[in-house]
């Protein structure tokens, strides 16, 4: 997207064509009419965006708090949520269109307050309506009565189409399997639990990308103490699991502190913090922090001819495997920075006819667009000092 283009444009427009065009994620279904709203799919940007953010939240988080990292099932029996209470109370209220059938969430449709909430019941939410004379915002027809809706996905396991569920959030697992994983790895109270992994919400009205989806990433970290706030009683009486643990001589139910986040719309604001217009240059620059960067430098040889292509892939070979390099050949430099600027890659490496001369070629920085000559065998080293991890 041009300057001039990106001035009438609303941020969200500008990440949104940024994921579209570089790579980042774009709608799950492709062409097909009857994709469903709420699930989409990351490009190799984005992937690369997503394992640094992933990277960057166990560095600080569960590596360096000496946490234990689970990756559990994504489909779980009945028993799992009945025990966590979301067969019960995993819903929202909802309200249809008589004619069109459009399907709104009703404390949303009737502005909330204090009167109409997310927890009204169904009786509450028909007298509001009836009340207000609230009709339907599509076509004006008349609402339905309003119902309670649990957001989770039903599944039938087996040629016999046992029940079970998609997990609408990582936490469970972490707390059925909390006595197992004390016991087996010697765990000491506080011990911290932490999950990254898929989730799913069968959101009624998801919308705006990544920020609200039905299928969506989570990093959670459950931390069992003695004791705190909440616990894993519901998960002992349903199960008649031992729950309790030594401490030291006490047995004790552990309590548990809960740090929760959304990967994906993580990334959004990480989007949407770091996409700059820098108008002087007429060029669209992603400023990302290196060490998050999905490519972290670009090869590039000046032309294709005279060998320098050739010799920009033999640099290519000796960096990909450490770093994650993009090679281009193809286009004016000048065009191809420009791609590497939009893609938040920091540096980009030139091969030219001075590289066949002395061995060395162009560094350029992406925020300064600064180019320094290096030697190609110190390449390495200087890329692994510009992208690494800050130091906790």
């Amino acid at each position: 997207m041009s300057s001039a283009a990106a001035k009438g444009a609303t941020r969200y427009d500008r990440v949104m064509n940024l994921a579209l065009e570089r790579g980042f994620y774009f709608p799950s279904g492709g062409p097909y009419a009857d994709a469903q709203a709420g699930f989409w799919e990351y490009g190799p940007n984005g992937v690369g965006l997503k394992a640094r953010f992933v990277e960057l939240w166990r560095r600080s988080l569960v590596r360096r708090a000496r946490m234990m990292e689970i990756d559990g099932a994504q489909v779980m029996p009945p028993s799992v949520f009945e025990a966590s209470g979301h067969l019960a109370g995993f819903t929202d209220p909802v309200i249809q269109c008589t004619r069109c059938s459009a399907t709104y969430r009703a404390d949303k449709l009737l502005g909330g307050g204090e009167a109409v909430h997310e927890g009204s019941t169904p009786a509450e939410i028909d007298a509001a309506v009836a009340a207000r004379g609230v009709a339907c915002p599509g076509c004006g027809g008349a609402l339905g009565p309003s119902r309670r809706f649990n957001m989770m996905f039903g599944l039938g396991v087996g040629p016999g189409a046992e029940p079970a569920y998609l997990r609408p959030e990582t936490c469970q697992s972490i707390f059925v399997d909390f006595p197992r994983i004390y016991k087996t790895m010697r765990g000491r109270l506080p011990l911290g639990i932490a999950q990254v992994g898929k989730s799913f919400r069968n959101e009624i009205a998801p919308r705006q990308s990544l920020l609200r989806l039905r299928e969506f990433y989570q990093a959670e970290i459950e931390v069992f103490c003695n004791p705190n706030r909440l616990d894993d009683a519901g998960h002992a009486r349903r199960s008649g699991e031992k729950f309790e643990v030594m401490d030291g001589d006490e047995k004790v139910l552990p309590h548990v502190f809960e740090m929760s986040m959304g990967i994906d719309r993580s990334l959004y604001t990480v989007l949407e913090h770091a996409l700059r217009e820098d108008a002087e240059n007429d060029r669209t620059v992603l400023s990302l922090r290196p060490h998050m960067a999905p490519v972290q430098v670009g090869v590039l040889s000046l032309v294709k001819k005279d060998g320098l292509a050739e010799r920009a892939e033999e640099i290519y070979r000796s960096l990909r495997e450490e770093h994650s390099a993009f090679l281009d050949h193809s286009g004016a430099i000048g065009r191809r920075y420009r791609r590497l600027d939009e893609a938040g890659a920091p540096l980009a490496v030139t091969v030219d006819h001075q590289t066949l001369e002395d061995g060395t070629v162009t560094l350029r920085r992406r925020d300064t667009m600064a180019q320094e000559r290096v030697r190609a065998e110190d390449l390495a080293g200087a890329i692994r000092a510009e992208v690494a991890f800050p130091r906790a």
